[in-house]
């Protein structure tokens, strides 16, 4: 059944992964882990996809694991480490600890595989500074990329009861956005890249009948990457007094923000603001009144 998908699927010659999410894969059976990775083979020794992309939790890659993964085409593991705080993992249930997470990637690297970390502010016992602290040292073990999932409630689910039970409030809306614009600033500041912000949207979240509570959006990157465009932009603002401001014609939807709120926002404070798009300015700079700055200088959080 795979082969079959995978042929109507994949184009003739790509660079992409196929990837097997949803789950922890390597604590699935062997024969079970095996069927899947070999029916992708011969795509990836065709050259219709460039390598096999799975993900899994700290605790579920015993020795000689990543090794085998390695041998049957996976080039990607992304690691559910959520949180870095081991009273956080304790309260979630997550059945790992913080340094279960390190032994994992050195195992993953040795076996010359791509590493990914997913982290989840926000949990129950975790605040702010805990999901700080737990990207301070994600990004100390240097991973290849980042996705970051502020937590919701899910319906059936025990998180579901602890909020029911009166016993967890997840993050606002408005706060999630602030951490996450936050981590966002250091990975790139790092040079790891996060590709993915908030929960991908599906119909039963946007309809309600999957989720329960938390801060979810279906635009949530654009609202995290929407911040830092405020933050800069206002800042920018108070240091030149410039009303006239051009960025790269690719970052224009972000500086103006979700549904104008940005551009709403400033020409609220300031009536003859102008955002215009420049194809001559690189990515993650701004001109005010034709004067260059960096995106990341102007939304800084540090220095």
């Amino acid at each position: 059944m795979v082969s079959g998908v995978l042929e109507q699927m994949l184009p003739h010659c790509g660079d992409g992964e196929v990837a097997f999410y949803g789950g922890t894969f390597s604590l699935l059976p062997t024969a079970q882990q095996q069927a899947w990775l070999e029916a992708v083979a011969p795509f990836v020794r065709s050259g219709r996809v460039a390598g096999i992309r799975v993900s899994t939790r700290p605790d579920a890659l015993p020795p000689g694991s990543a090794e085998w993964l390695a041998g049957l085409g996976v080039t990607t593991v992304e690691l559910g480490c959520q949180s870095f705080a081991a009273d956080v993992l304790h309260l979630a249930g997550r059945g790992h600890d913080e340094r279960e997470a390190a032994t994992a990637i050195c195992r993953l690297r040795r076996a010359g595989l791509a590493v990914g970390l997913q982290l989840m502010p926000g949990l129950p016992g975790g605040d702010r500074a805990e999901a700080m602290a737990s990207l301070a040292t994600a990004l100390a073990l240097a991973p290849d990329f980042l996705r970051i999932y502020p937590t919701v409630v899910l319906r059936d689910t025990g998180l579901a009861q602890l909020y029911l039970d009166g016993r967890y409030c997840p993050v606002p809306l408005e706060e999630a956005v602030d951490w996450c614009a936050e981590m966002l600033w250091h990975c790139r500041r790092a040079g790891v890249p996060v590709i993915r912000l908030g929960l991908q949207a599906t119909p039963e979240l946007d309809g309600g009948e999957a989720l329960l509570a938390g801060p979810y959006h279906p635009a949530f990157g654009q609202l995290v990457r929407s911040r830092l465009w405020l933050r800069a932009l206002l800042r920018g603002m108070a240091v030149t007094d410039a009303y006239l401001v051009a960025v790269h014609p690719a970052e224009l939807a972000d500086a103006i923000g979700h549904r104008r709120g940005n551009l709403c926002e400033l020409q609220r404070r300031f009536s003859d603001f102008t955002l215009v798009p420049d194809s001559a300015l690189p990515r993650g700079h701004l001109a005010l009144n034709g004067q260059d700055f960096l995106l990341m200088n102007l939304s800084a959080y540090e220095g």
